[in-house]
């Protein structure tokens, strides 16, 4: 990870079957009249249904950036 240590692999607690590895996700957050999404955001991800465990220092930083990105005027509807 970012902080020099790597996630220990875990059995998954929403399958309950699967091991994590090393991965990358998809972030949502969806707030007022926006929703953001951040793609290829570093995770331990389930192995069996695919679940994304982020650790805590991105979990911390992720906030921040999509609210920087609300703030730029970054919209796209369909």
């Amino acid at each position: 990870g970012a902080g020099g240590e790597e996630a220990a692999a875990m059995t998954c607690v929403i399958c309950k079957h699967g091991m994590t590895a090393p991965g990358t996700a998809t972030m949502t957050f969806d707030e007022r009249d926006t929703v953001i999404v951040i793609r290829h955001v570093p995770a331990e991800v389930c192995g069996n249904c695919s679940e994304a465990y982020f650790d805590q220092m991105t979990t911390k930083r992720l906030p921040s950036l999509a609210e920087e990105a609300s703030k730029a005027g970054i919209k796209v509807d369909y």
